[in-house]
């Protein structure tokens, strides 16, 4: 019987290069100058999108996938551009901390998790954060080269 090629399955264990990169060409992460990534799929270490465009390539596959915004992060949610208290941010800050335009904070979710947003404006009363995920709204390429599938 022929050997027949290894491909990515939905629970693979693979090791390969990745790279995320705006529709510009510009590299947001990129493991292709460095050590490849070795990964188990299903488990949360690649965004569910991701991992979709990995089934089914056999092991020294060397693709690139153009990502529109709703097969990536999805559109931009205007109803995640949000008010909050001074009360609530300093709560979520270290004593003395000074925010800028642009910081990323993380705030308490109410489940015990972690969530972030972008700081858009700031005045005595509050803050208005962006907290839809920075690449939302945004087509992105995801080039990847499958070095070994075990």
């Amino acid at each position: 019987m022929p050997d027949s090629q290894p491909v990515v399955t939905p629970s693979a264990y693979l090791t390969l290069h990745y790279r995320l990169a705006s529709s510009e060409g510009a590299n947001i992460v990129s493991t292709f100058e460095e050590n490849p990534a070795t990964l188990q799929l299903g488990t949360g270490q690649l965004a569910p999108f991701l991992e979709a465009c990995l089934l089914g390539l056999p092991e020294g596959a060397h693709e690139v996938f153009e990502l529109t915004p709703e097969q990536a992060f999805g559109p931009r949610n205007p109803e995640l551009i949000q008010r909050v208290s001074r009360a609530t941010l300093a709560e979520n800050s270290l004593a003395g901390e000074d925010y800028a335009v642009g910081d990323l904070v993380e705030f308490n979710a109410p489940s015990g998790g972690r969530f972030a947003g972008v700081l858009r404006s700031i005045d005595d009363n509050g803050a208005v954060f962006d907290f839809n995920h920075p690449l939302a709204g945004q087509p992105v390429k995801f080039e990847v080269r499958i070095i070994g599938i075990l």
